[in-house]
């Protein structure tokens, strides 16, 4: 596992701007779903599990 950087920018109510070395993307959480701009996707389930995978 390595250091890796990324800064997080609130924008909106549900959304924020990532910044990181690779370069910059967005996301928007919605409900227990987050999705970002580079196809991304986040789930909490219940159980304190979590999904993430790609919608593109």
């Amino acid at each position: 596992m390595g250091i890796f950087f990324r800064q997080r920018k609130k924008i909106g109510k549900n959304s924020w701007l990532n910044v990181s070395k690779s370069g910059t993307s967005a996301s928007t959480r919605i409900g227990p779903v987050t999705l970002n701009s580079r196809g991304g996707v986040y789930v909490n389930l219940p159980g304190g599990l979590h999904y993430r995978g790609r919608w593109k």
